[in-house]
Order: structure tokens, then C-alpha cells, then sequence
């Protein structure tokens, strides 16, 4: 069985059509949302849909772990609530996961939803630094429980909590890249920012990370930039604890 976890924060007009995405995929799954408190009524929405809820405190790393604590499947998949799930796309992750036995997990080819120039350049990019291994929590990452317990989880970072991980699972095996059908995420993050600046603080967050800088500092460093340069209806969605 394949259990979903989407760690939510004030996800209310996105959480929804993710999940009524996800009860059309035929495998055997069970979909938990981690709520960290939210105010627009998210958690409730997640209930009304029938989905299980579990609450906890605020920082993605902290919720996938939660979730995972009360998951019941063999293979964990961590999504980002404003994911488009590709129909299909469980089939993918069972069928990859049972040709390759040796294969710890992996994700899916990641493509963003805006219909501008720098959503289309990113696909390239994500491309590009995928087949060196680096991948984040937009891109729908799984992996076979035994596996995640052994690599001790996802950890409760501030930020990088994915890269993180991805790091720890790279070591573990071969990993998988699910191509076709490939996941859909949002560009909101993006929305109103430089994209040089963009890169460049992409490649700065990762150097100070590398040279060992706490994870709680560089949110604070991240956050506060991206808030700047978001556009004003944006600004409140932003989560501070995930560079993706």
C-alpha cells in the first residue's frame, strides 16, 4: 500500500482538487494530511473529504516525519498540497518500485504549471540536476518504508529538509525517475521575482547549507527574500521552512 503524506499549511484553495485527484488512482493507498494549525479552515476540508488529519507544529520536515509515524503502507510518497497529481501516477510508483527490488525510492520529471519562459527554462534545469541526484519535495518524492526508517527520516530542519533527505537517499541505492506521467507543481513561488535573482539565491541557500550555516538562520535569510520579491497576494502562502 502507498501512503501519501501532504504536509499542510493554509492549503484550503489548493488541498482539494489534489486530493479529489488522488481518489481516482486505483492502487491500494491511504492519503494522511499533517495540518500545522492552519486558519483557513484547511483541516476541516481535508476531514470533509474523508481524508485522514493529523495535526502538528509548523516545519515541512516535522509534518512528512508525523505523517510517516502514522502511515500504514509499505511505500511512503510525500506531496506538496499544490501538486497536480498525474492520473495514473501510484501505478508508476508500484510498478517502478516492483521491477527494481533494489531501488530505494525516487520521484517523478517535475514540470511547473506557469506559461512563461523561466517555468519552461526550470523543467530543463530540474532535468538537469536530477540526473546529478538533486531533487526536492515538489517533485513528489517516495520511498520504501524500511528504507526511510533506516535513513532515520526526514529531519525537522528549518529549511533543506528535502535536500536533506534526498542526500541520505541518493547514498542508498539507485534511486528511480518516474518520467512519464510526470507531476505538476505550482510557479507561485516565483511569481513577481527576478528569475537571475532567483538562481543566484538558489546557489547561495545551498553554499551556506554546504559550509554548515543552521538551518534556522538560513530560513530566516530565505524568507525575508522571498517575501520581498513575491507579489503581494502571494506573500502570506509562502511557507519559510522549504526552499521548494
Amino acid at each position: 500500500m502507498i501512503s501519501v503524506i501532504i504536509p499542510t499549511l493554509n492549503e484550503a484553495r489548493n488541498l482539494p482538487g489534489l486530493l479529489k485527484a488522488l481518489r481516482g488512482e486505483t492502487v491500494a493507498h491511504e492519503v494522511l494530511v499533517v495540518d500545522a494549525y492552519s486558519l483557513d479552515g484547511t483541516a476541516a476540508q481535508a476531514r470533509d473529504l474523508g481524508v485522514r488529519v493529523v495535526m502538528s507544529n509548523p516545519g515541512r520536515g516535522r509534518q512528512i516525519d508525523e505523517g510517516a509515524r502514522h502511515a500504514r503502507g509499505g511505500i511512503l510518497l510525500f506531496l506538496h498540497a499544490d501538486s497536480v497529481f498525474p492520473q495514473g501516477g501510484f501505478a508508476a510508483v508500484d510498478h517502478a518500485l516492483a521491477a527494481n527490488p533494489n531501488a530505494p525510492g525516487g520521484n517523478f520529471r517535475l514540470l511547473f504549471d506557469g506559461d512563461d519562459g523561466f517555468s519552461r527554462w526550470l523543467e530543463g534545469f530540474y532535468a538537469w540536476i536530477r540526473a546529478r541526484g538533486v531533487y526536492y519535495g515538489d517533485s513528489g518524492i517516495f520511498v520504501r518504508r524500511d528504507v526511510y526508517d533506516r535513513l532515520g527520516g526526514i529531519r525537522p530542519l528549518a529549511l533543506m529538509e528535502d535536500y536533506d533527505f534526498v542526500r541520505r537517499l541518493e547514498r542508498a541505492g539507485e534511486t528511480l525517475c518516474i518520467g512519464d506521467p510526470p507531476l505538476i507543481t505550482s510557479s507561485r513561488r516565483f511569481r513577481g521575482r527576478r528569475p537571475v535573482r532567483i538562481i543566484i539565491g538558489w546557489l547561495w541557500i545551498h553554499a551556506l547549507f554546504l559550509l554548515g550555516v543552521p538551518p534556522d538562520r538560513l530560513a530566516r535569510l530565505y524568507d525575508s527574500e522571498r517575501r520581498r520579491g513575491a507579489a503581494p497576494q502571494d506573500r502570506e502562502s509562502l511557507r519559510p521552512q522549504s526552499y521548494s
